[in-house]
Parts: structure tokens; sequence; C-alpha cells
């Protein structure tokens, strides 16, 4: 042996590569069940309490804010340090151990509530350059697209399974009163707990994961023409892409759905988004960023179908249009920047590029929150443009061969 990077044969290299992102999907799963399962139901337990629909929109756009700005810092370091499963447990540690401590919050002291969510946020900046990095390490074996594919597919098995679980506690507990919502939020830190076991076995079982790439032959993160360029296609993304609890506090709104099917239908769209993750990651290997194209393309579309068509038909298909848009964009969306950046300087690069999508996402909150209240046909328009016009750039850089397939 040449060194500690050939340990392996390339056989036995891959197959150690699948074993160890099936354990980084076992930990999504687990801890999307835990946080995907809280999320389901933070808009209408935010408005029991006292919050308005701006609080809720500020809230959910603030909190993307701070965890995706953070990770431009948790990447730098999570590179510098190689230190990535002690920024995966201290993020996962506190992304998911403050759920349960909503069980304690009422109308009384509702601030606290915002105050847990947006510390669940931070929780997920710490560790989420570090996982992406890791598990793009496993991408010359499986394709980047397949890799994230996988990932996220299991990622969004468990958030398919957490808000289910919310559900029948809701059911068990006097349906979309307080104290149902209080219970779901306690019994799901047992899932948080599990979590942080999985991820201790993973780290003792694999402890040096970068191994698994064994030549990085893409570029660095200065002069990256094409990775500058991908940031601008993805400011567009973020300011025009709306977050569940906003579709959430509508639907509860609206009384066209009883509000106790909410949670219900946010697992309709995790499932979605897990097909929809193995099926666009699968397109990206064969045929590039055209995939990411019709993925955007068609979020363009939820907007208009969520709150332009009359009646729970529309609620349905915007819901299932919108976990369509968030597994083709989960899976690919990183696979991308694994293909436009060196492994040593990938963990910066997913810093960027969340603090960049974080940012946008915060404003386009704002504004989408702002113009829930004075137009519904001036939000779908803001929406859908922004899409729109993600998709004309990407078209324009796709036609220059700025970037690869």
């Amino acid at each position: 042996m040449k060194g500690q990077r050939y340990w392996m044969t390339n056989d036995k290299l891959r197959r150690n590569a699948i074993i160890f992102l099936i354990l980084l999907g076992l930990i999504s799963l687990l801890s999307d069940f835990t946080h995907e399962g809280a999320r389901s139901i933070y808009g209408p337990f935010l408005g029991l309490i006292g919050a308005t629909a701006l609080i809720i929109s500020f809230t959910s756009g603030l909190g993307e804010f701070i965890g995706q700005a953070l990770r431009i810092v948790t990447g730098v370091i999570a590179d510098k340090t190689r230190k990535y499963w002690a920024m995966m447990f201290i993020g996962y540690a506190v992304n998911l151990l403050v759920i349960p401590f909503l069980m304690f919050v009422d109308a009384s002291i509702w601030v606290v509530a915002i105050i847990l969510i947006l510390l669940e946020r931070v929780g997920k900046g710490i560790r989420a350059p570090a996982k992406s990095a890791l598990t793009s390490f496993t991408a010359p074996h499986l394709g980047a697209g397949k890799s994230f594919a996988i990932q996220e597919a299991l990622d969004q098995f468990g958030a398919f399974l957490g808000p289910i679980f919310v559900f029948v506690v809701l059911n068990l507990n006097k349906g979309g009163e307080l104290q149902g919502y209080q219970m779901a939020f306690g019994l799901l830190g047992i899932f948080a707990i599990m979590t942080l076991v999985v991820l201790l076995v993973a780290k003792q079982k694999y402890p040096h994961p970068e191994e698994f790439e064994t030549r990085s032959t893409h570029q660095s993160l200065k002069g990256n023409k094409s990775f500058v360029l991908y940031m601008f296609a993805i400011t567009l993304i973020a300011l025009g892409f709306i977050d569940y609890p906003v579709l959430a506090y509508h639907i509860g709104s609206s009384t066209q759905i009883d509000v106790i099917y909410i949670p219900l239908l946010y697992a309709l769209a995790m499932g979605i988004d897990a097909i929809s993750a193995l099926l666009f990651g699968h397109l990206f290997d064969k045929k590039g960023i055209i995939s990411l194209i019709i993925a955007i393309a068609i979020s363009a579309l939820i907007a208009p179908v969520f709150f332009l068509v009359n009646g729970s038909i529309g609620i349905v298909l915007g819901v299932m249009l919108w976990g369509i848009g968030m597994g083709a964009q989960e899976s690919i969306l990183k696979a991308v920047v694994s293909k436009l950046v060196s492994k040593e300087k990938r963990a910066t690069a997913y810093g960027v590029f969340y603090t960049v999508f974080g940012s946008a996402w915060f404003l386009g909150s704002l504004v989408i929150g702002w113009l829930y209240g004075v137009s519904m046909l001036y939000l779908v328009l803001f929406a859908s443009a922004m899409e729109i016009l993600a998709v004309v750039l990407l078209l324009l850089y796709k036609k220059k061969a700025i970037f690869v397939s």
C-alpha cells in the first residue's frame, strides 16, 4: 500500500461508500422525523398561541437566514479543521434537542417558541456544510446526483413519517388543541436521542469518510466563474420559493381543509419529495443542469395553483407541486456544487451556497409574508416571476456551456 488513502480495493471502497451513505441517510431519516414532524405544525401552533401571518413568515425566513448564513462560517471551520463529525454532533444536538422544549410553551410566553424554532435552524446551520461534504465524498462511486438523491430520499422518508406521527398524536389529544401540539413536541424528543446514537455509531465505523474520494480534479473557489454564476441563479430560486409554514397558515385560515389534516398534507409533500429526489438525481447524472431547469419550472407553478385554484383541489395539488420542487432542488442543487468545487474546499463552498440561499430565502419570505396581507395575486406574481427568471438564467448559462454535465 502506498498510503492510508488506498487501504481498500475499488470494489470494497465502493461497497463501504454505499454503506456509509446509507448510515448518513438513516441519520437524516431520524432527524427529519423529528424536526420535520415539528415543522409540519409550526404554522398552526404559532397561530394558536398568538402569532400573526407576518410573524410566522418572518420567523420562518429569519430562521432560514440565520441557519444558512451561519454555514459560511461552519463550512470554513469544517474544511480547515477536518472535524466533520464534531460539527455534525454539535449541530444535530442543537437542531433536535430544542424541539421537546416547545411542549412547555403556551400563549403567555409565545416569544420563547420563536426563539426555540430559531435555535433549531441554528443547529442545522452548524452541521449542514459538514454533512453535505461527507455525502459528496461518495459521489465518485455512485454519481453526484444519485448520492444526494439517495440521501434526500431517506431524509424525506423520515420527513414523511414524522408529520404522520404528529397527525396521530394530535388526533389522540383532541385534535388542534394546544395540549395535542405540546404532547407531539415532547414525544419527538425520543427520535432526537435516537439520531444522536446512530450518529455516534457511524462516526465510530467510518472516522475518515473523506478517503472515499481518492482524487480531486475540480476547481477551487478562487476564480471559479461557474460557481459565482450559479449563486446568482440560486438567489432567484430562493427568493420565490414559499416555505411550508406559510402554506400551512393559509390552509388553516382558509377553512377549506380542517386544520387537523395539515401535518398529513405535509407528509404527502415529503413522500413526493423523496420520489422526486430519486428521479431528478438520476436525471442529473444523465442530463446535467437541464434536470435543475425542469425542477425550477415546476416550482414556478406552486403559487398559482395553491393560491388561485379554488377549493381543496388547488391546495392539495399545490402541496404536491411543492413536494416535487423541494425534492428535485434538495437532490440537485447540492449535487451541482460537488461538480464545481474540489473536495478540499467543498464544505466552504457549501457554506457559501447555503448562506446565499438562506439570505435570499429570508428576503423572499419577508416579501411573501407582506404580500400575503396585501394581495394574493401579487404574491403569486412575485413567487412565479423569481422562478421563471431563474429558469431563463440557467438556460443562458447552459447555452454558453458554463455548467458541466
